[in-house]
């Protein structure tokens, strides 16, 4: 994207775009964008390599061996299962790219160690035709009738070598496939160069090394202030003090699971939650096994230390409060509170969004131009207001201005967000 983006000290910017600062007063597109987009860095035994990939909810279920090499209700999808309890789609890299499994007709399409679960059978028919069917751990996932090798299409599991040959009743398993032994921190950067051109709200990260967690908020820091991408990132266990960064505190004892596997559905939750919502006593309603504080006093200091955790309620688990990592403190405490951040991040985009797809470039920067974008920002704010996200609504709060040069335009405003009730005092007066 050749535009600009990001906050601003000075009216003082080169490339057109959206420049904006969001600063909470002291106690002193006009339609809504969709929210549940997630992304993730991940290991996997299969999968696409080297780029971004997208698998919508509404496909998981059916095509989850062509994305992730297992089927929906395996074992090791346990994780990606946390994660789609609540995304509408999500955004994948894999980490550990490696060797294709092969044999004498093909190899496999991703590299990694479910190649070796693949396997081919080729039948001769009556007509001198032959069948060849492609399995995955005993499955038909491809059957295609050809005359010989040269007219085999490539499918989502195998390509076909140019040397092969097609032989009667012959079936060859592949072998040979492995991922890679380690991730590195440069696996999780090329990460995050391609993940400029994705949009989503939340970006998870399972990692325990602390370089790739400092990376990850670097990374989230650069993209919120200076090209004005908003969106938070989910990682375990790291105290940063920083409004983007919620930090899971809470281990799995799932054996098979990283310690760290919680981040799957807290992503999940936090980027499918509306934004007049909070996971403020959220049900957890995943199948992991998680490893909670139950100390009153232990749960206090995690909630003033930014930590997200869960906490025993009856036979399950509740989100014990909606917070991220910002330590409260005078006029930015609203700002540790997720909900309050969902509402500022999808005021900031939106409006980014009004104004690139109907404004830049299309509109004079007159004073009926910029009544207009005053009259399109106020209708988006109402939809707001009739969500309950935002309060006390006036659009005299709201004020288009002329920049310091003809070409820009000065936008303002105040906005009461509305957090859920976390808290109840009660008296309870008898004689």
């Amino acid at each position: 994207m050749a535009f600009g983006g990001g906050s601003f000290l000075a009216q003082n910017k080169v490339l057109p775009g959206v420049y904006m600062n969001v600063e909470q007063q002291s106690r002193q597109r006009s339609v809504l964008s969709e929210r549940g987009v997630a992304a993730l860095g991940v290991e996997l035994d299969w999968g696409s390599e080297g780029k971004m990939f997208y698998v919508e909810a509404a496909d998981i279920m059916q095509d989850a061996a062509k994305y992730f090499g297992y089927t929906y209700g395996d074992a090791e999808m346990a994780g990606i299962r946390e994660l789609y309890a609540h995304v509408s789609g999500c955004w994948f890299y894999r980490l550990n790219p490696g060797v294709k499994a092969a044999n004498k007709l093909c190899e496999a399409r991703y590299s990694g160690v479910r190649g070796n679960a693949l396997r081919i059978v080729v039948e001769e028919t009556d007509n001198l035709d032959y069948i060849v069917r492609t399995y995955l751990d005993g499955r038909e996932v491809d059957m295609q009738a050809v005359r010989g090798a040269s007219e085999l299409v490539d499918n989502d599991y195998v390509c076909w070598l140019e040397s092969a040959a097609l032989v009667n009743e012959e079936t060859l398993a592949l072998s040979g496939g492995s991922n890679k032994a380690a991730v590195e921190l440069e696996d999780y950067e090329d990460m995050l160069e391609l993940l400029a051109g994705c949009d989503f709200n939340v970006l998870g990260c399972l990692s325990m090394d602390s370089n790739v967690k400092a990376l990850m908020l670097r990374y989230t820091r650069e993209q919120r202030e200076e090209n004005g991408k908003y969106f938070q990132t989910v990682l375990y266990r790291y105290a940063c003090d920083y409004e983007g960064v919620i930090s899971v505190e809470d281990a799995v004892s799932d054996a098979g699971m990283p310690e760290s596997a919680l981040v799957y559905w807290v992503t999940g939750a936090e980027a499918g939650c509306a934004v007049n919502a909070a996971l403020t006593n959220a049900v957890y309603d995943g199948e992991l096994s998680p490893v909670v504080m139950t100390a009153q006093s232990e749960l206090k200091e995690a909630l003033q230390q930014g930590k997200l955790v869960l906490h025993k309620m009856g036979d399950g688990y509740r989100v014990l409060e909606d917070v991220n990592t910002l330590k409260p403190a005078g006029d930015t405490a609203e700002k540790r509170y997720n909900q309050t951040m969902r509402v500022i991040d999808q005021i900031v985009m939106d409006v980014a969004a009004l104004f690139y797809e109907r404004y830049l470039g299309m509109v004079p920067n007159d004073a009926a131009g910029r009544v207009s974008l005053w009259n399109d920002i106020v209708s988006y704010h109402r939809q707001l207001a009739n969500l309950r996200a935002i309060e006390d609504f006036d659009p005299e709060h709201i004020s288009v201005e002329q920049g310091d040069t003809k070409k820009a335009v000065v936008v303002s405003e105040y906005v009461r967000v509305t957090n859920a009730m976390s808290q109840l005092y009660l008296t309870v007066t008898f004689e």
